[in-house]
This record gives structure tokens, C-alpha cells and sequence, in this order.
């Protein structure tokens, strides 16, 4: 079954409103269409500071049963959430050539903020997918600002990560000829360089490489955005398999919440399985969010130094992302 195959499902409760914020720019527009295309949205609410009732107009006319609604503008953000059971968050600015995430941080974390404290006053019981990077800290911005307005549910609250685990599975597919449908490599720690930790010891179907050749691919996966970004040489960054991989997150939590069992796949969430306060690891989804955390599984020992060596650079972001909030005024 095609990771992103989104069935109709068997239970009756697919009447899910999904939010889009962001849904103008590079990632936003692919993601939106991807999601008007599913059977289990039926309201799609659009929400950026430019151009929203285009692109609102534009996916309506698809015929698919989702009721597409566009917000412009901060005055329009409460009318876009309310009600709302899932708000993806690819807002931001992307990437240029020569820049880290972290470069990122200034601009996404007073958009990410802004548009947390929304959903804190709109939606607040919604599952919350963030996109926008560097995802190591606008998690734990997001978490923040939840809390300082007592709605914080930290199994509602997701980095989405899943980028990272769709690059590893096209990955060790086109190495060892399989079809990367059928590749499961679960990748843990975070979203940026070193952090991201891909655990190819536990892929299915089992597969071994050698030592030098681990390496390089490890690195290939740690460095495959800056792939992106260099190719599309100052015109962004990974933003159409970015949107396949949040809808594919996006379909896996509302199958989840529709009572569909089994639903595993990796964010970055609060966590108590390491020494970093936000870990992502494979997650088993359920009604109400994050059923059971899955933990790390057991490691090899090569895997094993990686989450050693990314938890300084891991803790020094989530820090950053706790002392924004700490120091703003909402």
C-alpha cells in the first residue's frame, strides 16, 4: 500500500476540517491540493496574508467533496480556525543557498508564535502539525505559547518530521532496487542536520550496508534539504515533497482519529525518552493524538553515537525556541 494512500475509511466519522496556515506559499498550495484531493477532509480552511481567495477559488472547483474556505489577513485568522480538528502550520520564510534552519529562526518564530497564539484562542483542543522550520524550535515555541494560555496538550502538538523518514525510505529503495513503497525506515532525534538520526538497523524490510556506505548515506538523509536548496539555486526550498510528507502525516492522524488502529509514524513531540525535553520517535497515533510513545527501539552502536553527538546541538535549539517565548509579550 502506497504510503500516502489515503482510503476512504471504514469508520463513518470523516468529517474532519483541516486548516491550512500558509496556504499561498511554496509548500502551502501542493499541501492544500493534496488534502482538497482527500475523502477524509470535508472543510479545508485557507489562511496566508496574500493571495488565500485565489488559490481558495482555484481548489474549489476540484470535484472532491471538501468545502474550501480562504482567510486573508490577521483579521481573518479566528474565522479560519474555528472549529477546526487539525491545523498544518508550513508558514514562514523558506531557505536560501548557503542558509542553515536555524538561519530561519528570527522571521518563523514571531510567525509561528503569532499563529500558535491563534490557534491557543480559536481551536484549542486541534491538532497542531508544524511544518515550519527550524522545527526544533518552533515545537517547542508552539508549546509555550499553548501553555501560557492553559490549553497546552502536549499529545496534540506534532513537529512534523516526516520528510525526513519519506527521504530515507526513497533512499535505501533506490539502493538496494526495492520499491520504496514498501520501505519503512523509522528516523528519530530532529529536523536539522545532525539531529536528524535515521535508524536504517530497523528498517523493513531488513537491509545492511557497509560501514563507509552507512555513513554516506546517513549523511545523504542529514543533508538531503540542502540538496534541494542548492539545486533550486535561490528559489527556495523543499516544498512539494515537503507537501507530500505533511499530507501524508496529515492523513495518518485523521485516519487515527477516525479509530483506525496501528496508525505508527515519527514526529518531534515533548518526550521523556531521552535527556532532550523534545525528541521525535515512531509514535502510535489514536483519538485524541499521541496513544504510546514508541520510544527509540533498540539501537546499533553506530546509531547509538549519533544520538550522543546531536543532544547538545538538540537541547541548545529547543532552549532558543523556550527563551523567544519567555521574553515576548502576547
Amino acid at each position: 500500500l502506497s504510503h500516502l494512500q489515503s482510503c476512504t475509511p471504514i469508520f463513518p466519522q470523516n468529517h474532519a476540517r483541516v486548516a491550512v496556515l500558509g496556504a499561498s506559499g511554496g509548500i502551502g498550495q501542493p499541501l492544500s491540493l493534496l488534502l482538497k484531493n482527500s475523502p477524509l477532509v470535508s472543510q479545508l480552511s485557507l489562511y496566508d496574508i496574500a493571495h488565500t481567495p485565489g488559490v481558495a477559488a482555484d481548489l474549489s472547483h476540484i470535484e472532491t467533496r471538501a468545502k474550501v474556505t480562504g482567510h486573508l489577513g490577521p483579521d481573518q485568522l479566528g474565522a479560519a480556525l474555528k472549529g477546526c480538528d487539525v491545523v498544518v502550520i508550513p508558514a514562514g520564510v523558506p531557505r536560501k543557498p548557503g542558509m542553515t534552519r536555524d538561519d530561519l529562526f528570527n522571521t518563523n518564530a514571531t510567525i509561528v508564535a503569532t499563529l500558535s497564539d491563534a490557534c491557543a484562542r480559536f481551536c484549542p483542543e486541534a491538532m497542531i502539525c508544524v511544518i515550519a522550520n527550524p522545527v526544533n524550535s518552533t515545537i517547542p515555541i508552539t508549546s509555550e505559547v499553548m501553555k501560557k494560555h492553559g490549553v497546552y496538550n502536549p499529545n496534540r502538538v506534532f513537529g512534523v518530521t516526516t520528510l525526513d523518514i519519506v527521504r530515507a525510505n526513497t533512499f535505501v529503495a533506490e539502493l538496494k532496487g526495492l520499491d520504496p513503497a514498501r520501505v519503512n525506515v523509522p528516523v528519530i532525534g530532529g529536523h536539522a542536520g545532525k539531529t536528524i538520526i535515521p535508524l536504517i538497523s530497523q528498517c523493513t524490510p531488513k537491509v545492511e550496508f557497509p560501514a563507509d556506505e552507512l555513513s554516506a548515506l546517513t549523511e545523504r538523509i542529514q543533508d538531503a534539504g540542502t540538496e534541494v536548496v542548492k539545486a533550486k539555486a535561490g528559489a527556495g526550498s523543499a516544498t512539494l515533497s515537503m507537501a507530500y510528507a505533511g499530507a501524508r502525516f496529515t492523513f495518518s492522524l485523521l485516519d487515527a482519529m477516525n479509530g483506525k488502529e496501528g496508525v505508527v509514524e515519527c514526529a518531534f513531540i515533548r518526550s521523556e525518552e531521552t535527556e532532550c525535553k523534545y525528541f521525535s520517535t515512531p509514535l502510535l497515533l489514536g483519538k485524541n493524538g499521541i496513544e504510546k510513545n514508541l520510544g527509540l527501539g533498540k539501537l546499533s552502536a553506530f546509531e547509538e553515537k549519533l544520538v550522543a553527538e546531536c543532544m547538545a546541538e538538540l537541547k541548545t535549539s529547543i532552549k532558543k525556541g523556550e527563551d523567544f517565548v519567555a521574553n515576548m509579550k502576547l
